[in-house]
């Protein structure tokens, strides 16, 4: 799945659009989606100069993004929205850096009629970066994206 494609399930565009294209994936159980991250992301140059470090808050946007086009495709989420309901056990143990590939690994652990419950790994050169379990909650869009 390419850039297209993943604009049409989510609404997020740049500057903030963390999911570059989807790797793999199984409907309704699990995606491999990539991130690059590049020296001229806008947060490096605050987050921290002479030592630039992706904020730990967007590696877990990157995965609830890739999450969300996970529960979106399915047939009966696809064209809703899907919004962050909770962030459960988040656990950081490696540094993201420019040029890192950021490897977004979301496994559905429940899914019901209005909500869905995702294992999430970040990991970057075969090490886990971040992991966590985000809760979505799924509703109509507002806007046409």
């Amino acid at each position: 799945m390419v850039a297209q494609e993943i604009m049409d399930l989510i609404p997020n565009r740049y500057p903030i659009c963390y999911v570059d294209y989807v790797d793999d994936m199984i409907p309704e159980k699990k995606i491999v989606a990539t991130k690059n991250v590049t020296i001229n992301e806008s947060f490096f140059r605050g987050h921290f100069p002479g030592n630039p470090v992706m904020p730990g808050v967007l590696i877990i946007e990157s995965l609830a993004q890739a999450a969300s086009i996970l529960i979106l495709k399915s047939p009966r989420f696809y064209k809703k929205t899907a919004y962050l309901g909770a962030i459960h056990n988040a656990k950081f143990r490696a540094m993201v850096r420019p040029g890192d590939v950021l490897k977004l690994h979301i496994e559905m652990k429940k899914i019901r009629s209005k909500m869905g419950i995702v294992d999430a790994k970040a990991v970057v050169n075969g090490k886990t970066a971040c992991s966590t379990e985000l809760v979505f909650i799924v509703a109509e869009r507002k806007e046409k994206i």
